[in-house]
C-alpha cells in the first residue's frame, strides 16, 4: 500500500475538521492486521454481542427476584443493586419498560489493548466516538479498489446508516436525527460530517443539538428552512449522566413512549456500567454465563476481559474475604488493605463505573503501578467515598506490547516533517453495527501511543490510523 506524505493528510484533516480543537500526531501508512487477527475481531463483535443480550437477562431477572438458572437455584438482587446505584428513579423506571426488552445498542465499540498475550478487552462502549473519524481515515489511507483496507468502500458510513434504519423497517427512507449534547461537543464535527455523506446519498440524516428538536401532537419535529420535518429515529450521543440536564429528554420519552420514535443506543443505563465486566468474572455468577452464552464466546471473553473487581466498601464478617487480588500474599478483608500493596502488587488500575463526568477519556483512571503510593492510596479512599452513588472497577492490568511504525516528527535537519518508525503502544478500537441481530465489523481506529504512556487513549502525542489487512 502507498504510503501518504505529511501535507495531503495535513491538508485533508484541515479542510475538514472532525474533533472540536483536538489534534493528534499522523503517519503515512494505515495499521496493519493480520487475516487471523481480523477474523478475531470479528468473533470478538459477536461476542459482545452476546454479552449484551446475556446482561440483559441478568439485570431484569435480578431487578425482578427472579431465577437465574435453569435448572438450580440462584438470586442475585445484588445485581441490580449495583447497576441501579445512583440513577434517577426515572432512568431506572424507563430501562425495565417491557417495551425495551430486546433493545440494544446499535454501535458496539470494544477497546482492546494489545499484549504479549494477544487482545485484552478493557472497556464495552456502547455511544462511542470516532465513527465519522475512522470513515473519514478510511477514505483517506485507501481508495475504492483498495480491498486491503479493512472498512473500504465507505463500510462504516453504510453500516452506521443500516443499523438506525432497520429500527423503523416500515419507513423507506426514515428521517434520522443524530442529536449531540453540548457536553459531547468536541465530537459534533464528526457528525455533521457523518450526516453530510449520508445526505449527499439521498438519506435524510440530520445532526441536531438536543434543543432543536420540538414536540407537536405526540411527535418530534424540528425545522428544516421553517419547514417542520418528523423525526422518526433518534441516535443520541450524549451519556446518561446528563440525563437531568437535558430540556428535550422528556418530549423524547413521550414521543418514544407512544411508539414515534426509535432510540439508539436505548437508555437503559445497565448497558454503559463498566462493572458488568466484573460480573463477568464474579464467582457467584459463572454458571450464568455459561448457560447464556455460546461456548465460543464464553472462552473467548474469558481469555479477552481482565480479572475486575467492584469495590463494595460493605463491611465483612470478621472470618469472611473478598474475590480479590492478594496483598502481600494474604487475600482482602477490606478494600482499604490495597493502600499496603507494593508497586508489583498494584500493577491494577481503578476507574469509575459509569453514569459521572468523568467516567470516559481515562480521566478517572488511576494506574497502581505508575503513581505514587499516597497517589494510589489517594485512589482507593476515594473509590471508597464515591461508593455509595458512583462505584469503582478495580481491575489487572494487562500491559501492551511494545510495537514499531512509522510516524511523522520534525527533525531539525530537516524542512519538512520526516517518517519514521517509532515505539509505541496500541489500542485498537473496532466498531460493530447491529442490523437484524448480528452485529459486523465495518472498521477499526488504531491509536498509537509512545511507549512510555501507560494509559493509552485518543492524546495529542498519539497517532490516530484507520486498518488495514495485511498480506
Amino acid at each position: 500500500m502507498p504510503a501518504l506524505d505529511h501535507e495531503t493528510i495535513k491538508s485533508a484533516l484541515e479542510a475538514q475538521p472532525l474533533f472540536e480543537d483536538k489534534s493528534w500526531r499522523l503517519s503515512p501508512q494505515a495499521w496493519p492486521l493480520t487475516p487471523v487477527q481480523v477474523a478475531e475481531l470479528e468473533s470478538i463483535g459477536t461476542a459482545c454481542l452476546e454479552f449484551h443480550q446475556a446482561l440483559e437477562t441478568l439485570y431484569l431477572r435480578s431487578a425482578t427476584s427472579k431465577n437465574l438458572l435453569r435448572n438450580k437455584p440462584l438470586l442475585a438482587p445484588w445485581v441490580a443493586d449495583y447497576l441501579d446505584r445512583g440513577k434517577p428513579a426515572n432512568l431506572v423506571r424507563h430501562a425495565r419498560d417491557p417495551k425495551n426488552r430486546g433493545a440494544f445498542p446499535t454501535v458496539l465499540r470494544p477497546d482492546l489493548l494489545l499484549t504479549e498475550d494477544g487482545f485484552a478487552l478493557t472497556e464495552m462502549d456502547s455511544v462511542p466516538g470516532g465513527i465519522g473519524l475512522t470513515a473519514f481515515l478510511n477514505r483517506l489511507y485507501g481508495s475504492d479498489r483498495d480491498a486491503a483496507m479493512l472498512g473500504h468502500k465507505d463500510a462504516m458510513i453504510e453500516g452506521f446508516y443500516q443499523s438506525l434504519a432497520t429500527l423503523r423497517p416500515t419507513e423507506r427512507n426514515p428521517l434520522i436525527a443524530l442529536l449531540v449534547s453540548d457536553e459531547a461537543a468536541t465530537y459534533r464535527p464528526e457528525m455533521q460530517w457523518l450526516a453530510e455523506q449520508l445526505q449527499r446519498h439521498g438519506r435524510r440524516v440530520y445532526c441536531l443539538r438536543p434543543e432543536e428538536i420540538f414536540p407537536l401532537g405526540g411527535e418530534l419535529f424540528f425545522d428544516i428552512e421553517g419547514t417542520p420535518e418528523r423525526v422518526e429515529i433518534i441516535y443520541r450521543f450524549f451519556e446518561l449522566f446528563d440525563w437531568d440536564n437535558l430540556s428535550a429528554l422528556p418530549h423524547i420519552l413521550e414521543a418514544w413512549e407512544q411508539g414515534q420514535v426509535s432510540l439508539a443506543a436505548p437508555l437503559r443505563h445497565f448497558q454503559e456500567e463498566k462493572l458488568a465486566l466484573a460480573l463477568f468474572h464474579h464467582h457467584l455468577l459463572g454458571d450464568f454465563w455459561q448457560e447464556r452464552l455460546s461456548q465460543r464466546s464464553l472462552e473467548l471473553l474469558r481469555k479477552l476481559i481482565p480479572l475486575s473487581w467492584i469495590m463494595d466498601p460493605a463491611p465483612l464478617p470478621p472470618g469472611a474475604v473478598m474475590d480479590g487480588p492478594r496483598v502481600g500474599g494474604r487475600m482482602l478483608n477490606d478494600w482499604r488493605d490495597l493502600a499496603g500493596a507494593s508497586q508489583k502488587e498494584r500493577d491494577l488500575i481503578i476507574k469509575i463505573s459509569g453514569f459521572h463526568e468523568t467516567a470516559w477519556g481515562a480521566r478517572s483512571v488511576v494506574l497502581g503501578s505508575d503513581c505514587s503510593r499516597e497517589e494510589w492510596q489517594q485512589g482507593v479512599e476515594q473509590a471508597l467515598r464515591l461508593a455509595p452513588q458512583n462505584l469503582h472497577l478495580l481491575q489487572e492490568y494487562r500491559k501492551p506490547r511494545r510495537l514499531e511504525h512509522p510516524v511523522f516528527s520534525v527533525r531539525a535537519d530537516a524542512v519538512l516533517p520526516v517518517a519514521e518508525p517509532q515505539s509505541g503502544r496500541l489500542r485498537l478500537c473496532p466498531y460493530y453495527f447491529v442490523t437484524r441481530g448480528e452485529a459486523k465489523l465495518a472498521g477499526a481506529l488504531a491509536t498509537f501511543c509512545p511507549a512510555d504512556k501507560k494509559i493509552i487513549h485518543g492524546m495529542e502525542d498519539a497517532a490516530l490510523l484507520p486498518c488495514r489487512i495485511s498480506t
